[in-house]
């Protein structure tokens, strides 16, 4: 059972931002504060709430901000589907509710989605809110290794200033062009959370559309403002088990063969990295359950005239490995 308040739907807005919310109080205010300093106001707000049990439900209705209320956590993947279904406007700007946006967020998000009917996705420059001197994200990439990673992570801000295209949109504080998601499909729930914005990403790839980074969008990212840490149990798991739903959805048979030797090179590494921090057995777990139930995944189709497309995300796959060798040196050089 949920219930909805003042649903958006006949609005004449160019862009529905979606927040999911799941026990984020403590985060409402200063988010809703940014929103509302705005310069664009092209817009309208939905929160989709995940059976919070914080105050944010009383805290919703007391400020009658647009809402749909469920009645359990159905994950971020399950909260910003019933976001997206419930909009009617062009486009959807999904923002996690730990975030401050900029003044001029939503207006530059626009511009830069309007570029080309063919772009998909729109990530922002992400910002930490605590060391505004470091970037938390530039554009989720991926690799050989089956790894994804956030583009920029840790480095210096002001280095992350051109616009480029990256593998996918980082979807705590992207937009999203509406349509595209009838023709490549919707955030997978079996995903729950993680990874499940890199995997809308590549379907959009596949099928020939683009996913960009706009710089001149900025946010202030708080991060890990629903789980509470950058590792846990939970997260290792659920992220170590999405790894194997993104591989296998995505892949041909074929490219996953071409690639089994470096994903499991990839394995390897990631075992030892969780095994020094204590989530070894949480990783393995996360595997086992994705090999276990990656046929109940809905696989992407292979078709002829897709091929460009694979070969050219292939190409990424082989970049992003060396765009992340790269900023993982200069960290570790900047530590020193």
């Amino acid at each position: 059972m949920s219930d909805t308040r003042n649903n958006p739907k006949g609005n004449h807005k160019k862009v529905t931002i979606v927040i999911p919310n799941y026990n984020g109080l403590a985060f409402m205010e200063p988010c809703f504060k940014a929103l509302e300093l705005q310069i664009c106001r092209d817009f309208q707000v939905l929160v989709v709430d995940n059976g919070s049990t914080d105050g944010s439900v009383e805290w919703l209705k007391e400020h009658d901000i647009p809402s749909i209320f469920l009645d359990s956590n159905t994950g971020f993947s399950g909260a910003v589907n019933r976001g997206i279904r419930a909009s009617s406007t062009p486009y959807v700007i999904l923002l996690n509710n730990d975030t401050e946006p900029d003044c001029h967020y939503v207006g530059e998000m626009i511009k830069a989605i309007e570029l080309s009917p063919k772009i998909f996705s729109v990530s922002c420059k992400m910002i930490q809110l605590y060391h505004k001197e470091l970037m938390d994200d530039a554009g989720d990439m991926y690799s050989l290794l089956g790894w994804a990673y956030q583009r920029g992570v840790g480095r210096p801000s002001s280095g992350y200033n051109k616009a480029c295209r990256i593998f996918s949109a980082c979807a705590g504080a992207a937009i999203y062009r509406r349509e595209v998601f009838g023709e490549i499909g919707y955030f997978d729930e079996m995903h729950f959370a993680y990874l499940e914005d890199l995997d809308v990403g590549y379907r959009a790839r596949i099928a020939g559309y683009d996913n960009i980074y706009c710089p001149s969008a900025v946010v202030f990212h708080v991060g890990s403002g629903t789980s509470g840490s950058k590792y846990n149990s939970f997260k290792v798991r659920l992220a170590a088990r999405n790894n194997v739903y993104l591989n296998y959805k995505n892949m041909p048979a074929v490219q996953l063969a071409v690639n089994l030797v470096p994903i499991l090179v990839g394995v390897g590494l990631k075992y030892m990295f969780f095994r020094k921090r204590g989530f070894a057995r949480d990783y393995v777990d996360g595997l086992m359950e994705g090999i276990a139930t990656a046929g109940k995944c809905r696989k992407v189709p292979y078709r002829p005239q897709n091929l460009g497309n694979y070969l050219a995300i292939e190409w990424e796959l082989f970049t992003g490995t060396l765009i992340y060798i790269y900023e993982f040196t200069a960290r570790q050089l900047a530590k020193l």
